[in-house]
């Protein structure tokens, strides 16, 4: 069960390791995710928002961006030994830091790391790979001239897909939007 924490209900949580110190967790304000990390960071705290990259479909192709990996939250950890707790619990930006019972939420130095991996991991995708155009794929043709044709994929850039298409009884390459086509069930 998630409660809002009172900040006057905590003890003095940090130790004199920061570079080993667990994480808190706050819930922020809804899509102020990024208002909390940097008001956060002005006041010392060190913060940390997981963000991974999407791909959204665009009249220009699908365009790369950014957005929470974990919408509404953000771990924080004070900056330096003896920094005070209460003033992230009035942040701007922030709903209030969660706790369990009369304990903060902690995420653990290891599991922050694990998620910082995975982070970067996720964030190494390139268009190819996070498409669902690849090569050889079957699609249809939609939002053109030529709707409802079939073609095979054969390359895809972060603009365009290159398809191989059948037309007067010669196969062509034909250069098209993502949003242009939709994928054939298998």
């Amino acid at each position: 069960m998630e409660v809002s924490l009172s900040c006057t209900d905590l003890p003095s949580l940090v130790n004199g390791d920061i570079d080993n110190q667990d994480w808190f967790v706050a819930y922020t304000q809804p899509q102020r995710e990024q208002l909390a990390r940097i008001n956060l960071e002005l006041q010392g705290f060190e913060a940390y928002l997981c963000e991974i990259k999407i791909f959204r479909n665009s009249p220009n192709g699908l365009l790369e961006s950014w957005e929470p990996m974990f919408p509404r939250y953000i771990f924080f950890k004070p900056g330096h030994a003896g920094q005070s707790f209460s003033a992230a619990c009035s942040t701007r930006g922030i709903s209030h830091v969660l706790r369990f019972g009369i304990n903060p939420a902690i995420l653990k130095a290891e599991e922050f790391r694990a998620i910082k991996a995975l982070e970067s991991s996720q964030n190494q995708v390139d268009i190819k790979q996070a498409s669902a155009f690849q090569a050889g794929a079957k699609v249809r043709l939609q939002n053109c001239g030529l709707n409802g044709l079939e073609a095979l994929v054969y390359s895809v850039s972060k603009k365009r897909i290159t398809l191989l298409i059948e037309l007067l009884g010669s196969q062509k390459k034909l250069e098209l939007k993502h949003h242009q086509l939709k994928m054939l069930a298998h």
